[in-house]
């Protein structure tokens, strides 16, 4: 019973080695919350201050947004145009379904069968998103994020990305200078997280969306090179919920947006509202597994020791009465041998 026992528990702790292993990364994410690399609001000159002229400027003026087509809808306009407005003399590129293919097949034609064969094109929608900031560098704005103010000293910094909630970074607005070394990262590794998973909404958010983009920027964060300032710095700066969209001096004001949501979407919003009751019904259902599976275990000991005692009985009875015994023709048994005892 206790060699059982110690194999039975020995695979358990193999099996939990196994599975934390396979998402110790989202679980650091719980605990992340890129207070390190955060843009503090001291480090931001308010609206039209003189201080903005003095700051560096290593990331271009440019603007990039994407659409299926150049007719972005009504929903969207004011967003779009308040960031038009605002940067004149910023460079604006919309990136079309078209366009972005274009530039994919142009530059990167080892990602093209990866791109063109997206079961939801919201996920060519994100990936075209990386490109861009890796080839030309700039600020990557979601039709639905609106520009409160002028984006000048977001150029202050060789990347950044902004903090959401519950954990990790999002996708909707981003900035970087040129080849930068973590969108490069983060395009280099959208090949190897191309998989489904089930459920549509799952499969965007890991494959392309802001939880692949969060994985990516942890990992690269536990590499070693989110470091160096400048413009060929490798450090990803963090824009915080206060420096977003919060207040009057804030970046960015959000629209009504998220389109491409569906049924599955909301239901891991109900989840992420449920998740105490998810969590201690996790933990219930994992001890019940757990339970029937020691059962289980000790069943199987249990059975092979009754057929390894039994045939040790058939083979003492033999010797005993001194017979041998082969199989015969038609499932019969025949007495082959009988020794005087």
């Amino acid at each position: 019973m206790r060699r059982g026992l110690a194999i039975f528990l020995l695979t358990v702790v193999t099996i939990v080695i196994f599975l934390v292993h396979q998402v110790y990364t989202l679980l650091t994410l719980l605990v992340e919350d890129g207070s390190a690399d955060a843009i503090h609001s001291a480090e931001i000159p308010a609206p039209n201050s003189p201080l903005i002229d003095k700051m560096p400027q290593y990331i271009p003026k440019i603007i990039h947004q994407t659409y299926i087509n150049d007719s972005v809808p009504a929903l969207w306009r004011e967003a779009q145009r308040s960031c038009v407005d605002l940067h004149e003399d910023y460079e604006y590129k919309m990136w079309t379904d078209a366009k972005s293919r274009e530039l994919v097949a142009t530059e990167y034609p080892w990602f093209l069968n990866t791109f063109d064969n997206y079961s939801q094109p919201i996920q060519r929608a994100d990936a075209i998103r990386y490109f861009v900031l890796a080839q030309f560098g700039g600020i990557y704005i979601d039709l639905d994020d609106g520009c409160n103010r002028r984006l000048d000293p977001l150029l202050s910094y060789s990347a950044w990305v902004r903090r959401t909630a519950p954990t990790g970074i999002s996708n909707d607005a981003m900035g970087a200078t040129p080849q930068h070394p973590f969108f490069l990262t983060v395009i280099e590794s959208l090949r190897a997280y191309d998989k489904d998973w089930g459920l549509p909404y799952i499969t965007v958010m890991y494959s392309t969306g802001p939880l692949f983009l969060s994985v990516i920027w942890k990992k690269y964060m536990s590499s070693g090179r989110n470091v160096g300032e400048g413009a060929s710095g490798g450090r990803v700066r963090i824009l915080m919920k206060d420096e977003y969209n919060r207040f009057p001096w804030s970046f960015f004001s959000h629209h009504q947006g998220s389109s491409w949501h569906g049924k599955d979407a909301r239901f891991i919003f109900w989840m992420g509202s449920h998740w105490m009751m998810l969590t201690i019904m996790g933990f219930l259902l994992a001890g019940v597994v757990g339970v029937g599976a020691w059962w289980a275990w000790n069943r199987a000991l249990l059975l092979g020791q009754q057929r390894r005692s039994k045939r040790r009985e058939g083979g003492i009875w033999e010797r005993a009465v001194g017979w041998s015994w082969r199989r015969g023709g038609k499932g019969g048994y025949e007495l082959t041998e009988r020794h005087e005892v």
